[in-house]
């Protein structure tokens, strides 16, 4: 087995998650030996040298620094049918020190962890910061945040992925493509992903925060052919990739939510081997008994797994607030959710069922963390209350242009070698008050289809007018399930489309979807981040059939 990546892996990565995602070889770090699991973080140390940093900074002349020392363990593992095609284990260590001087940021990182190396970095930070300075327009207002002193957060996990012998991982997706090549698969790809970020934050302002974050993501794509046609068809994982330890590999029964047409999907916990079962005879009924749509307006029931990247794509990018003011207008767009629709306070965002909310405390969640990248602390605020945009994801020096007195807590880097800036937090919809099931929804449909699982996607710079795909989907007559169907995907935009939402599950039903690598900046950086929802029904939605020539 080797741990070196492979460039043919490195393109998988990179096209399995969301938006603009590129992922950068720094990312990774330096390969370690896989029988490595933590590696030494020392709180003590960490404290020490954060304030041989701090001190350097304030010596050359910084207002204001922080520092960020991190280790980052990150494993990969890939196979293809019964064989492992390679296992990526790395390791990522250094210290990136912030300031601000002359009333400009500043920003250096080093690996050099040592006094004198993380010296030389807040000095190097300051000098930056100083030359700067000259071309600085507006000043530099940071909204308050109150020192913590020493706290800790973690995530709660109960089994540490990294503690699970290799083997034992392995075995576990290659019991998983046996189960999809038994039932009728041609081809089957797996992976799993794991993530554990070891960070140490302190600042002039008197915080000193140690978190220690896991995420885990197993992920398949099973694909079918006909020999004869020469057509084949792939369905993806219905996982999630989640802000839990290797317990979300342990299959739980509480956890599985029973789907339509005998299909399992799932919550806190993922049977890798059952949903590689569902797929490859999914695939066989795309290939044989599956209709290729009839366009036209449908309603659109719409399960969690899928919804999860709409919201995503249509209301967690629009809202992020440097996007709104130009900052990225260059990379990723703008966005129509702008400024002047903000302050009327009216504008509709969706139908008055609409809640969404932005959340950084989310237990399970990619985004999950106890205090951001600023030492500030996270909480859940309103992006969307009742259909009415009220507000924004904004970070300290971003606050005070909408109005707010404190950060988000929304500020994050990819690693230690990475300045801070705003992310995405988790955000999500809010389940129906009233009790509600997925087949009380479908047997209120006349005419419609249930998508589940994501799928192909494309929207435009100021993230309006979009087309989405998805992974399954059976049609809806007079209240029931009929048959598979095909070659579909619905058009609409965004405001048009949250205007549309009629009716959403309640919580029994409530799941998550997230990306690992949602991309962002320049330089790009990633970062992991969820969405949960009930199933939630759209009226009158487009649907197009994509195999369709016009």
């Amino acid at each position: 087995m080797k741990n070196n990546l492979k460039r043919r892996d490195f393109i998988k990565v990179a096209g399995m998650g969301l938006g603009a995602m590129a992922v950068p070889v720094s990312v990774f770090g330096n390969s370690v030996p896989l029988d490595y699991s933590r590696g030494t973080f020392d709180t003590v140390l960490n404290k020490k040298l954060a304030n041989v940093a701090l001190n350097a900074a304030r010596m050359a002349g910084a207002s204001y620094a922080d520092v960020r020392i991190g280790r980052y363990l990150r494993q990969f593992l890939f196979t293809r049918e019964q064989k492992v095609q390679n296992i990526v284990n790395t390791e990522s260590f250094g210290a990136g020190v912030r300031v601000i001087a002359n009333g400009t940021w500043g920003f250096s990182a080093t690996n050099d962890v040592t006094a004198d190396g993380i010296a030389k970095a807040a000095q190097r930070a300051v000098a930056i910061a100083k030359a700067n300075a000259g071309l600085q327009i507006e000043t530099l207002e940071l909204a308050p945040v109150k020192g913590h002193g020493e706290v800790e957060w973690k995530t709660p996990i109960e089994k540490n992925a990294f503690e699970v012998p290799v083997a034992e991982k392995v075995d576990l997706l290659l019991r998983a493509n046996k189960a999809a090549t038994d039932n009728g698969a041609s081809f089957v790809n797996s992976a799993l992903f794991f993530v554990n970020e070891k960070k140490y934050f302190a600042s002039t302002e008197g915080s000193y925060i140690n978190q220690d974050v896991h995420r885990v993501w197993p992920n398949f794509s099973v694909t079918g052919t006909n020999r004869e046609s020469g057509k084949f068809k792939t369905r993806q994982s219905m996982s999630a990739p989640m802000g839990m330890g290797y317990e979300y590999l342990i299959p739980k029964k509480e956890d599985q939510i029973e789907g339509v047409a005998g299909m399992t999907l799932y919550r806190k916990s993922y049977d890798i081997v059952k949903d590689a079962t569902d797929a490859a005879k999914q695939v066989k009924e795309m290939l044989t008994t599956a209709k290729s749509v009839e366009p036209g307006k449908y309603s659109l029931v719409l399960e969690p797994n899928h919804l999860g990247l709409t919201i995503h794509e249509s209301v967690g990018h629009p809202l992020e607030l440097d996007r709104v003011l130009g900052y990225e207008a260059n990379y990723a767009g703008t966005s129509f959710a702008t400024l002047d629709k903000w302050k009327t306070k009216s504008f509709k965002y969706g139908s008055d069922i609409v809640n969404l909310v932005a959340d950084k405390t989310q237990v399970g969640s990619l985004g999950a963390v106890g205090y951001d990248d600023e030492g500030v602390k996270c909480k859940q605020w309103d992006l969307v209350r009742d259909g009415i945009l009220v507000n924004y994801q904004a970070i300290r020096d971003q606050a005070k242009m909408i109005d707010e007195p404190e950060s988000h807590g929304c500020c994050y880097a990819d690693g230690w070698n990475s300045v801070q800036f705003q992310r995405m937090p988790n955000v999500s919809l809010e389940p129906g008050k009233e009790k509600y099931s997925v087949q009380d929804m479908i047997r209120d449909v006349d005419k419609g289809i249930y998508i589940a699982g994501r799928g192909s996607y494309s929207i435009d710079q100021q993230r309006y007018n979009f087309q989405f795909g998805g992974t399954v989907f059976y049609e809806i007559k007079n209240g029931k399930i009929t048959n598979m169907l095909k070659d579909l995907a619905y058009q609409s935009n965004t405001q048009e489309f949250w205007n549309s939402c009629t009716k959403i599950c309640d919580e029994n039903d409530y799941r998550m979807f997230g990306s690992f690598f949602d991309g962002k900046g320049q330089p790009s950086q990633i970062s992991a981040v969820s969405h949960g929802s009930s199933t939630t029904r759209f009226d009158g939605v487009n649907v197009i059939n994509t195999a369709r020539k016009i």
